[in-house]
């Protein structure tokens, strides 16, 4: 088998700029994948760092437009969490304040009903026949799905699975 070429390194910043406004505009994205993305590119520190720079004062890059839309799209596309959407962000090296901003921002009304669709399809999925022990397996994969112990618990408890 033939090996892959390797790609050609990007050393000029302005075609990096150029290269990562488009990376940008295609999805939001977090500072960290952008960073990530430059360096795999082969530009130098320093240069990064001022690409960063360019596109954060563009609003190409824009932290807490990207957690907000993670958050939303996990929550409604994946169906997470906040735990588990929480977990996501840190490991994209969000700051704790615009992660916590992010998780304001979801409706908690869509949150609470992707909750109920999330139990209703494990409950139904579920072949166990002893409730306590479906109600069990049912409340384990809530909570890792990344939903709040507390809030899994209300929905069960008063809905009528």
């Amino acid at each position: 088998m033939d090996e892959p070429k390797p790609r050609k390194k990007i050393t000029d910043e302005k075609v990096a700029l150029t290269k990562a406004e488009h990376y940008c505009a295609y999805q939001e994205r977090s500072q960290q994948e952008v960073r990530d993305k430059l360096y795999e590119w082969g530009l130098y520190p320093d240069a990064v760092e001022r690409v960063i720079t360019q596109l954060v004062e563009t609003n190409f890059l824009n932290e807490l437009r990207f957690a907000t839309a993670y958050a939303r799209g996990k929550m409604n596309l994946k169906h997470w969490g906040k735990g588990k959407i929480k977990q996501g962000l840190k490991f994209k090296r969000v700051s704790e304040p615009l992660i916590k901003k992010a998780l304001l921002s979801l409706d908690y009304d869509d949150y609470l009903e992707i909750l109920k669709k999330v139990i209703a399809k494990k409950t139904r999925e579920t072949t166990e026949k002893d409730t306590f022990k479906r109600d069990y397996k049912v409340t384990q994969y809530a909570l890792g799905r990344g939903f709040e112990y507390d809030l899994i618990l209300s929905v069960m408890k008063n809905s009528d699975l």
